[in-house]
């Protein structure tokens, strides 16, 4: 049974900042829905409250960079970066400020749709000079993403989860890594973020089928280890399925391809995310399953990439975990 953990990164963070003068905590009007709200009660002195206005507080946080702060900006993905965009650029990403770009509801882990869904902000961020990327898998990786992202010199930018979290791992992030969660030789999986837990779910039921996976989960997504997924690639037979909460352009995806390109592997590879779409409003299990997200979905990629044919339904996978809705009083998980 997967332990369900509450609220990770509320505790998370302030865990890590209180007590420490240098780091700032930056809310752009969403305080509650980005679990900084228990902090900002006890440590007001560390608190700022920028409102609604993300150009002014990229500007404001590359400012406190300068003085030697270390600023944690807190808001929804989307927010953080296609409405400041330049400010992003000019004020952080150019000068390599220390500032912690900690974004809330990655991809389709929100039902408001487009608005609030960021699906292509890996994309974008792995095209900025100076910019490190992670991505929260499960509870441990949101406990430690803090840690992570502050051991960095210069800017970090963050998807981070929320709410009710599954603890899938016994060790926090190492900056630069990849975790292999399968060592077999037929198929090489990489994935991140939310699509990891699906993957696990399938790893069962295509072992049952004949199938032997090699699973890696990235948390770190720039810097890359195009080494080491180099040697993964040559360690199976078939070729690579890459599973992500985000457009298949620009992210793990490319990367993987990318990566392959350079140095001259003429393996198959199979990318499966959102599909120059993006998504509409809806619970996350029925996006996930209507935009090719699941475990079933990375089932028809292997299935295709091997030739083979499965005969695997949802009844043959693990269970899916049960999402709690972040806040009663906010019934639209805004």
């Amino acid at each position: 049974m997967v332990e369900m953990v509450s609220r990770p990164y509320a505790r998370a963070f302030e865990a890590f900042a209180a007590g420490n003068p240098d780091i700032l905590c930056l809310s752009a009007d969403l305080t509650s829905s980005c679990e900084i709200d228990g902090f900002r009660d006890r440590h007001p002195d560390q608190f700022v409250s920028l409102g609604m206005a993300e150009q002014n507080m990229m500007s404001f946080a590359g400012g406190l960079g300068l003085a030697g702060f270390r600023p944690f900006l807190h808001t929804f993905g989307v927010f953080m970066y296609r409405r400041p965009y330049d400010q992003l650029i000019a004020s952080i990403a150019y000068p390599r400020r220390k500032v912690r770009l900690m974004g809330f509801l990655p991809g389709v882990t929100t039902p408001g749709g487009m608005t609030h869904q960021a699906i292509e902000d890996i994309a974008v961020m792995r095209s900025i000079p100076n910019m490190t990327i992670l991505e929260t898998g499960d509870a441990t990786e949101v406990e430690s993403i803090c840690a992570a992202a502050d051991s960095v010199d210069g800017p970090v930018w963050c998807r981070v989860l929320r709410g009710s979290v599954p603890r899938l791992f016994d060790t926090p992030i190492r900056l630069g890594e990849m975790r292999v969660l399968a060592a077999g030789t037929d198929v090489l999986v990489v994935t991140s973020g939310i699509c990891t837990e699906e993957a696990m779910r399938a790893r069962a039921a295509l072992a049952k089928a004949g199938v032997s996976i090699r699973h890696l989960h990235l948390h770190t997504i720039k810097p890359f280890d195009a080494a080491a997924l180099l040697d993964h690639i040559g360690s199976v037979k078939h070729g690579v399925v890459t599973l992500e909460n985000h457009v298949t352009e620009g992210g793990v995806g490319s990367l993987v391809a990318e990566t392959m390109a350079d140095a001259g592997i003429g393996k198959r590879l199979i990318r499966l995310g959102l599909k120059d779409s993006f998504a509409h409003g809806g619970s996350r299990p029925y996006l996930m399953r209507y935009y090719g997200l699941d475990a079933l979905a990375l089932v028809r990629g292997i299935a295709d990439l091997t030739g083979a044919a499965f005969d695997i339904t949802e009844e043959d996978l693990a269970a899916a975990r049960v999402d709690e809705v972040h806040s009663l009083v906010k019934a639209e998980a805004l």
